[in-house]
């Protein structure tokens, strides 16, 4: 097969996916519907590369709304809407809190804020964050799906680890349609070859016939009646984005006591696991996948050594300053004590240093 060709996406998924809900009824009625007219985009690394190359495919008049997530450090400065309005005819402006939600229109998450769509209109929060980001995709396909049903499109683009999966399967549960990057086409093949193996997915094409193919779906009728009542869990989490006091401050969380602490606040983890995806929050709603989980407490285990570490290193020092101390005194019995101290504590941080340097496996050996 040649590289960058359109796959059917079975060929990729290891289980078959749902797209029908349970739980609470619909509290965001589709109404009359018309094409796949709301699209949202999840990328990461390279998705800005991505992103002007699907903008350029895009024609004038889209009669579809998009709306993009791209994970920037809270404290950078995006351009992103500059770069898709050169790109492409289409305007791109980042989303403002409360705004309406038009078609021909590309709504740019901010820098260290969610985007999220509620009926009608735009929501830009400051909530918890999700595998470690604000903007985060997952949060914005959630409440898509939660407003919008089978209008939505839901598109994963390039990038790593498994961003976007959870989002992309909680659109197929409300009835949307699914859109990944052909791996082989992205620069960062984490989050398309995620999303393959754990969401059921209807297209997988290289990013130069994705903006065709969302015109053709934006042009085509859905059918009424196909709308499924909004999942128990999806309007939970989509609730949580927002943070809804409801969401919130409550006791109950849904899953099972994972014995894991959030990397985040270091409070307790709940463990769920939908359509064979598995996931993780915390009281407050920060949330995690597993390899952003597991991402994330390496950070942690790494700061924690290097905490360590400074602490032997200071030990060793304050320890030599008092041995020196002493033995100008001629108190050589706790002199020695002190020295001896000293050392075990540069020993220590010499094994640590190893350790951060090289590697546990190195460290060990030596």
């Amino acid at each position: 097969m040649r590289r960058g060709a359109a796959i059917p996406a079975r060929a990729w998924l290891l289980r078959p996916g749902a797209a029908g809900g349970r739980g609470k009824p619909d509290r965001a009625q589709t109404g009359n519907l018309r094409g796949h007219d709301i699209v949202v985009i999840g990328a990461s690394a390279g998705g800005v590369e991505a992103l002007a190359a699907l903008a350029a495919g895009l024609p004038e008049h889209l009669p579809a709304a998009v709306f993009v997530v791209v994970h920037f450090p809270s404290f950078s400065q995006s351009v992103l809407p500059r770069i898709l309005s050169r790109a492409g005819p289409l305007p791109a402006a980042h989303a403002e809190d409360g705004e309406e939600i038009h078609p021909g229109r590309i709504y740019v998450a901010p820098p260290d804020r969610h985007l999220l769509v509620r009926r009608g209109r735009v929501r830009v929060v400051r909530g918890p964050s999700e595998n470690g980001h604000r903007p985060a995709v997952d949060p914005l396909f959630r409440t898509a799906a939660r407003a919008y049903g089978p209008r939505v499109v839901g598109v994963v683009l390039t990038g790593n680890l498994d961003d976007g999966t959870a989002g992309l399967v909680a659109v197929k549960r409300q009835g949307g349609v699914s859109v990944v990057q052909h791996p082989d086409d992205a620069l960062y093949d984490g989050m398309p070859t995620s999303a393959l193996r754990g969401a059921p997915v209807d297209h997988v094409l290289p990013v130069s016939e994705i903006a065709s193919l969302l015109v053709r779906l934006a042009r085509t009728h859905v059918e009424a009646g196909r709308e499924p009542p909004v999942d128990y869990d999806v309007e939970e989490e989509a609730d949580v984005a927002e943070m809804r006091p409801e969401a919130l401050f409550v006791d109950e969380r849904p899953g099972e006591p994972s014995g894991f602490t959030c990397p985040e606040c270091h409070g307790a983890v709940w463990e769920t696991e939908d359509d064979g995806v598995l996931r993780f929050r915390c009281r407050v709603g920060h949330a995690y996948s597993p390899e952003n989980m597991v991402a994330d407490q390496g950070r942690d285990v790494e700061a924690a050594l290097w905490i360590a570490f400074r602490a032997l290193r200071e030990r060793s020092a304050l320890c030599r300053r008092v041995y020196e101390r002493m033995s100008g005194r001629g108190q050589d019995t706790l002199a020695a004590r002190y020295r001896d101290e000293a050392a075990d504590a540069e020993r220590k941080a010499v094994l640590l240093r190893g350790v951060l340097m090289r590697g546990t496996e190195a460290a060990a050996t030596d």
